[in-house]
């Protein structure tokens, strides 16, 4: 049975306990790790209860024992250091976990044989908070850069994998059938399936960066945050000490064809694209966005630029209908289908600003610093028409050669009034959509919702030449 303990409970340590601990460290400067009980729970919002003595974290610096780990686990309350909880949206599952029975909240992961199998890093980027501030670069390298603490007991948590993998997409199989991708055994099979390397990545936020590129005092940033999850993280308001936060959203996955090694090289070729999830066209083949065609495009971009030597990568990042959420999403097609006069590119925008409050909030401000984890410098081939995400890589100081568009033959039939609308209010168009002026824009209409009626084979109508 779970008790409430006040903040004079025995499990939280006193202010003799913290001199102990400090006094026991070891030669190697290292705590000694405290262990919070975990059959009480101990409210952050009293004295004594969390971060008392939290180990200290120097974010930028690029010897990680003097950066200090990241310690966000629940067995060191009074010694944590990042306020929220590993995994992302993904903690509450944990929780589920714990009370369904099927998992110890006292367990320890066994890392012993989950070290990266291909190298990242260390970059000169990685001591730089204007290009890292999101992602704990040093979150891969766990079980190295932190052996020391694991050894003495601390629950310290990747929050960084990589691995490799397989991909077998049907396009890819199309392409080889089309001659458009050649097998050569090494970077796409004779089966169509490609071989590339992949980590995925949990959000860790140094708060104090963030607000800046935000332009926010990181005090307005905290308290927004705090209001807008109902009160989720008091620590953002009692603990201004502590600098780090792990939110509850999704993270980002990257995916390398070619040698990763190569990608600092400016002198060898890179191809990129940044894509933003979008499950009904990713995964279900929704034909109202461009999002599945144009990732397969630039996945193929990717082999192929693997193939003459250089180097592909592809992130993707959860941040599903603009990181308005799927819900939101599809509230704003059907504001899209019903309103007066059918769904068109002239009010593209307005739907999702008129049922949202907003056009977009994925800011682009974060995204370029798992480019930076990577050491990219220079982007050859950038596969996007996204002026917000290439404003904000260019921002960074990473120079962007050729932006590539995609091509108009994989624009969907209903996906004629985003394209028509983004080209029109400043992504790149390219020379296939060069001619997008605002009598496009008013003509360019999408689908009804006659979903009663028979559905005839529909034919993509291109802009006009």
């Amino acid at each position: 049975m779970c008790t409430t303990t006040s903040s004079t409970s025995s499990t939280s340590p006193s202010k003799n306990n913290n001199k102990k601990q400090k006094l026991n460290n070891d030669d190697d400067g290292i705590p000694v790790p405290e262990i919070t009980q975990l059959d009480h729970v101990a409210l952050t919002t009293h004295s004594d209860a969390f971060g008392v003595d939290p180990l200290p974290i120097s974010w930028g610096h690029p010897d990680p024992m003097i950066r200090g780990p990241v310690i966000c686990t629940v067995r060191h309350s009074s010694q944590r250091n990042a306020i929220g909880a590993h995994s992302g949206s993904y903690c509450i599952y944990t929780g589920l976990a714990v009370a369904a029975g099927k998992l110890n909240p006292d367990y320890v992961p066994n890392l012993k044989l989950t070290s990266p199998v291909f190298k990242v890093g260390p970059h000169p980027s990685w001591s730089d908070p204007k290009k890292i501030a999101s992602i704990d670069p040093f979150g891969h390298l766990v079980t190295e850069a932190y052996a020391k603490y694991l050894e003495k007991g601390f629950d310290i948590r990747p929050t960084i994998a990589v691995t490799k993998a397989h991909i077998d997409l049907p396009e890819c199989r199309e392409a080889v059938a089309a001659k458009r991708l050649i097998p050569d055994g090494k970077i796409l099979l004779a089966s169509g399936q490609s071989i590339c390397s992949k980590a995925a990545i949990e959000p860790v936020w140094y708060l104090p960066e963030v607000a800046r590129r935000f332009g926010c005092t990181e005090s307005y940033l905290r308290q927004s945050i705090f209001r807008m999850t109902n009160g989720m993280y008091p620590e953002l308001i009692t603990r201004p000490d502590i600098k780090i936060f792990l939110p509850p959203i999704g993270g980002l996955t990257i995916y390398i064809w070619g040698d990763p090694d190569t990608i600092p090289d400016e002198d060898i070729e890179l191809t990129c694209r940044v894509h933003d999830e979008c499950n009904g066209s990713d995964v279900f083949g929704s034909d109202i966005c461009t999002c599945r065609p144009y990732l397969t495009h630039a996945i193929e971009e990717c082999i192929k630029t693997a193939q003459r030597g250089g180097c592909g990568i592809v992130i993707y990042y959860r941040k599903e209908g603009r990181s308005l959420g799927e819900v939101t999403k599809y509230l704003v097609y059907n504001t899209r289908k019903r309103q007066e006069g059918g769904d068109s590119a002239a009010n593209y925008f307005n739907c999702t600003e008129r049922v949202a409050g907003v056009q977009d909030t994925r800011f682009q401000a974060l995204m370029p610093d798992a480019l930076h984890w990577l050491g990219v410098t220079k982007i050859h081939n950038f596969i996007s028409m996204s002026d917000m995400k290439y404003n904000a890589i260019v921002s960074t100081g990473i120079k962007i050669e050729n932006r590539v568009e995609i091509p108009q033959e994989l624009v969907p039939a209903d996906a004629q009034v985003e394209i028509t609308a983004k080209v029109f209010h400043g992504y790149n168009a390219g020379e296939s959509y060069k001619n997008i002026d605002e009598k496009e824009l008013h003509k360019t209409k999408g689908r009804d919702y006659n979903y009663d009626k028979p559905v005839l084979d529909e034919k993509v109508v291109p802009p006009s030449p």
